[in-house]
């Protein structure tokens, strides 16, 4: 299991995740899930390109399921090995560069989240039903994939479950089928979509909509009903809150929208492609988290459509979703964001000053500090650029980039097209020094291309 190929260090934050020598294109996944045994049985499709001539490729797979049968292009594989989160499987006969790769696995077993430095990610069993936040090396949990961010596939899942139980997956339902005691629920994705938002949502929920019946963005809500009359208080302005993101931002990425309330309480609310997940605590009666409403509906830009390539650049979400945060407060007669980003600095003023956020390191990664001094970079920037210069650098920053893979350096060049004068201080400030600056005054000069 020494093979350099697949243990190169492909992401310096997460060095094990992600395999050389081919690129995924699409996943289908038929899985079968048995709510009150927690037990899970998949049969995975991955179809790719390969990039290299190799005798073996490597895929993602946790230890809590087991593999019981691997095909190649058609054929058993000459031999598989399962060990250390990884199968590694050697086809019969070498595959050329180029060339087809459709490799099918077989497995079966009781999933549980995956451990690491950021707690358990992945496939977790609720008390009735089951919920996947993979962020960010989670989704190994529940199916065999190349676990980077860069990497892209459309994909089609089928979860089969007990009829009572509502199955959510990311897309579109194009199907849905009940067989005696069992529903069939298949859905679509067909933008491409990186494996760590690749959701599973099963429970006790029913489905509503949201907003106006013919608006641009069809948007539901997928809710246990005794939650229904908190949900429909609390996320009312989700509505407005997708025309004011449209407006600043550009067109919605995807089909739909989709918010599940779970019946269990969560830490934290969890952002998947189409798809975010809120808490039964998140639903108060009294709107106490439409910060994080906003910030989940924004990560469907900013990480969804345009991905990291790499984790150190994780501030291209969160600080961005953040920002979101206060363009929203801004909109619904809340604080300006000028006067939440002057707020936030003299709170990050308190905090050790030994954070880089352009790249924090794994251990800090999911910081609080680089959420907000993300968000205070990009209102520096808009001080830097005026209102027009930095409404346009956001169209053109999501349109360029849709659906694909991003890096602070693409947006910090992009951004030098829409600034009078040099912007490398700015960045040097904000991203890759540690001290934390301080905000220009408002009202800086305006931008142009």
């Amino acid at each position: 299991m020494g093979e350099k190929f697949y243990a190169a260090p492909i992401d310096d934050y997460l060095p094990q995740n992600g395999n050389r020598g081919y690129r995924v294109s699409r996943y289908e996944l038929e899985l079968v899930y048995k709510v009150a045994s927690n037990r899970l049985t998949g049969r995975a499709e991955i179809t790719a390109v390969t990039t290299a001539v190799q005798p073996r490729f490597g895929l993602d797979l946790s230890q809590a399921l087991t593999v019981s049968k691997v095909f190649v292009n058609g054929a058993k594989a000459g031999k598989y090995v399962h060990q250390h989160g990884k199968l590694v499987v050697t086809p019969q006969q070498r595959i050329p560069a180029g060339g087809v790769l459709s490799v099918v696995v077989q497995y079966a077993g009781v999933p549980k989240p995956v451990r690491g430095p950021w707690g358990e990610v992945g496939w977790e069993e609720l008390s009735e039903g089951a919920l996947v936040a993979s962020q960010p090396n989670g989704a190994a949990s529940w199916f065999p994939c190349d676990d980077h961010p860069s990497s892209k596939a459309s994909y089609r899942i089928s979860v089969t479950t007990d009829s009572p139980y509502y199955a959510l997956a990311n897309g579109t339902l194009v199907r849905k089928q009940t067989k005696a005691s069992q529903t069939t629920w298949v859905y679509e994705q067909p933008e491409p979509m990186s494996s760590y938002l690749a959701t599973i949502q099963i429970g006790p929920y029913r489905k509503y909509r949201v907003g106006a019946v013919h608006g641009p963005v069809p948007m539901h809500a997928i809710v246990p009903p005794r939650l229904r009359a908190e949900f429909e208080h609390d996320f009312a302005r989700q509505g407005r809150m997708m025309e004011v993101f449209t407006e600043r931002f550009g067109p919605y990425p995807f089909g739909g929208y989709t918010v599940v309330i779970t019946d269990d309480d969560l830490e934290i609310p969890i952002e998947a492609q189409g798809i975010s997940v809120f808490g039964a605590n998140h639903c108060d009666g009294r709107r106490g988290s439409e910060r994080l409403v906003a910030h989940e509906l924004a990560h469907q830009w900013f990480g969804n459509s345009l991905t990291l390539r790499q984790w150190r650049d994780i501030w291209l979400h969160e600080g961005f979703a953040c920002y979101a945060e206060w363009i929203w407060s801004e909109a619904s007669g809340g604080p300006s964001a000028d006067q939440l980003a002057r707020a936030a600095r003299h709170n990050l003023a308190r905090e050790p000053q030994d954070i880089v956020i352009g790249d924090p390191g794994p251990r800090h990664m999911f910081d609080d500090r680089v959420y907000k001094r993300g968000a205070l970079t990009l209102h520096a920037l808009r001080l830097e650029l005026g209102e027009p210069g930095f409404a346009d650098l956001l169209h053109e920053w999501v349109r360029r980039y849709r659906h694909s893979s991003v890096t602070t350096e693409e947006f910090t060049d992009l951004a030098g097209h829409y600034s009078l004068v040099p912007l490398r201080p700015l960045w040097d400030s904000w991203l890759r020094d540690e001290p934390l600056p301080q905000l220009p005054p408002l009202g800086g000069q305006a931008g142009a291309r």
